[in-house]
């Protein structure tokens, strides 16, 4: 199991270290073990999800005032921080909101944190994100200059999953207030997860990418959406890594007839 777990992360697979840990320290049940008594350690368990009376309805409502409120990104960074309405807030570091250029032309969204974004605070920091910075950096492009990075969801799911419905239901008044207060011209949702979320479509990331369409926030900006393949599927299939690179061909195309 630890060599399993050591090749998953060279390889760039979100691992739960914590999971595999209390794994590892599961025996295989012998004749002895059967007829003995179980140990007192409980499995890892999922975190519990408390929303006391309110439900996700009125979770996303309260978004949706918080965010309104907000007109200015530091102004929306500390609604998301504060904002209680996600069951998975209590089982993680901190909400993980963005990093880059506020007002940049290109916009990355992605899927939602994982440990080490968790733990530092930023989106894309592991090995996906360093990765990211590669694809971004070959058509001109970083987040220390002219993009600006965030995801569908501000908190990191319990390892490394994906997010639910409802936690990603909560998170879009200030995905789409964030969209609306920076302008971008263009939208990157990289991964399946952030572009069926915002696309609200049937059809995989295989069939979303490389296709442009037109987001519009509740608030009423346009702007055009690209889906590409997340960096970490491509550290676990480099032989994709063509088909990236025709998406970021396409994203330099579109971002100068956009004037961006």
């Amino acid at each position: 199991m630890t060599a399993l777990t050591e090749w998953w992360t060279e390889m760039g697979v979100p691992v739960d270290i914590a999971r595999v840990e209390a794994l590892l320290k599961i025996s295989p049940a012998g004749d002895e073990r059967k007829a003995a008594k179980p140990e007192a350690a409980a499995p890892v368990a999922a975190p519990v999800r408390r929303r006391g009376a309110k439900t996700v309805a009125d979770w996303a409502t309260e978004a949706r005032a918080k965010a309104a409120a907000a007109t200015t990104l530091d102004a929306l960074a500390e609604a998301i921080r504060g904002f209680e309405g996600s069951p998975l807030k209590a089982s993680c570091e901190q909400a993980v909101v963005s990093d880059g250029v506020f007002g940049a032309s290109l916009m990355v969204i992605g899927e939602g944190p994982g440990a080490e974004e968790d733990r530092r605070g930023l989106p894309f920091v592991g090995k996906a994100g360093q990765l990211l910075d590669k694809m971004l950096a070959a058509i001109g492009r970083s987040r220390a200059e002219n993009a600006l990075i965030t995801n569908v969801n501000y908190w990191r799911p319990p390892g490394n999953r994906n997010p639910e419905a409802d936690e990603l239901a909560v998170c879009r008044p200030f995905v789409d207030r964030m969209i609306e207060l920076s302008k971008p011209k263009l939208i990157v949702a990289a991964g399946g997860v952030p572009a069926v979320s915002l696309l609200a479509s049937t059809d995989g990331i295989m069939k979303l990418r490389g296709n442009e369409f037109a987001y519009a926030t509740p608030g009423g900006y346009s702007v055009a959406l690209i889906p590409i393949l997340h960096p970490a599927y491509l550290l676990r299939r480099p032989q994709d890594k063509s088909r990236a690179w025709r998406d970021l061909l396409l994203i330099e195309k579109r971002l100068a007839e956009l004037g961006g």
